[in-house]
């Protein structure tokens, strides 16, 4: 380059300095010096694979249990953070998890709210989330949600304490800035009381009430029992040859609308049979995971680590990985995916 154009450089690039300090206290910016941080080749995240051994967090969640009551806590729980966004109640970018603890005899009083809200019940059972009215026992694998703006509760009468995996669309919810939220301040909610089983015998037998019609998107089905997913999926794995990049795998749905149990999150239940290995596989959904029977090695990116019976792990969107099951192998998982398929933006890669 001459010693003229060089300047001119310089002088260019002065001048453009000068601008932007210029309509900065107008709340300008240039989209030139930011476009290719926005609009990337492929996700980048702030989203990090981690994984969360259970034997570890259990005895954190029990001190838990003599430091605070799950009245005083309103939800004792401990979350989830990932650590690429601490401090933002965050597992990935648009989903929290998080593992509460209630104790025998304790009940977490009621509350509604916008976010939209999934069990995966880790530890013990008996205990109950009780629903819009409708108290819904507990075991250990079942899956319950909590759809958005419903009252909820929880109690356990049992002589053992209960664990389990929440995870809700705060993050989502939070970067639309449509948080409500509202509590009683009593112990049961404003409601009739429904008998449990109630949704179950309405929608949950391939029938509906006679001229029901949805009143929202989210399923009215509030507890899917891990008894019958297992049964489905063995069922599967006894008839037909396993996808290679899932084994076999299924989605909850909406018994109403074929659709997902909450239009924000999707869950998914999948059976690795003994010595599965998948074929490498990534998709733009940052998933949970949680292990309900057996155990995973897990190649994340060139890392691997074996996830246990209720160890909880991420992988964030767009990683490539493979499983392989030590063990006949049930794994939960969920994810934004329903948003991202509404939005057209869903992609996976085999």
């Amino acid at each position: 380059m001459s010693k003229n154009n060089a300047a001119t450089a310089v002088d260019a690039a002065a001048a453009r300095r000068d601008f932007y300090s210029r309509i900065d206290p107008a709340n300008l910016a240039p989209l030139w010096e930011q476009l290719h941080n926005l609009v990337t080749r492929t996700p980048a995240s702030a989203c990090q694979a981690v994984h969360w051994p259970y034997r570890e967090v259990r005895g954190y969640l029990r001190e838990a249990g003599d430091l605070i009551t799950a009245e005083e806590a309103i939800r004792r729980v401990l979350i989830l953070e990932n650590p690429g966004m601490r401090g933002q109640a965050a597992a990935t970018t648009s989903l929290y998890a998080g593992l509460q603890l209630i104790l025998p005899g304790e009940i977490a009083p009621p509350h509604r709210h916008t976010q939209s809200a999934l069990r995966l019940i880790l530890e013990g059972e008996g205990a109950y989330t009780s629903v819009e009215g409708e108290k819904t026992p507990m075991k250990r694998g079942d899956f319950v949600i909590t759809p958005s703006w419903t009252w909820h509760e929880h109690g356990n009468e049992t002589d053992q304490p209960m664990v389990w995996l929440d995870g809700l669309d705060v993050p989502l919810v939070a970067m639309l800035d449509a948080s409500f939220a509202e509590n009683t301040g009593e112990l049961k909610a404003p409601l009739p009381q429904k008998n449990p089983g109630d949704s179950r015998a309405r929608y949950g037998s391939n029938l509906l009430p006679v001229d029901y019609v949805a009143p929202t998107p989210a399923s009215p089905l509030f507890s899917y029992p891990y008894a019958d997913t297992l049964a489905a999926l063995r069922t599967l794995a006894a008839g037909e040859t396993a996808d290679a990049c899932h084994g076999y795998k299924l989605r909850y749905a909406n018994p109403v609308t074929g659709g997902y149990p909450m239009p924000t999150i999707g869950a998914f239940i999948q059976l690795l049979p003994d010595g599965f290995a998948t074929a490498p596989y990534r998709c733009s959904a940052g998933t949970v995971y949680a292990v309900i029977d057996g155990a995973v090695k897990v190649t994340l990116d060139g890392k691997e680590f074996v996830a246990q019976p209720n160890d909880v792990f991420v992988i964030p969107s767009w990683a490539g990985h493979r499983f392989e099951a030590q063990g006949e192998t049930t794994l939960f998982s969920f994810s934004d995916r329903p948003v991202q398929e509404m939005l057209g933006l869903w992609r996976e890669q085999r």
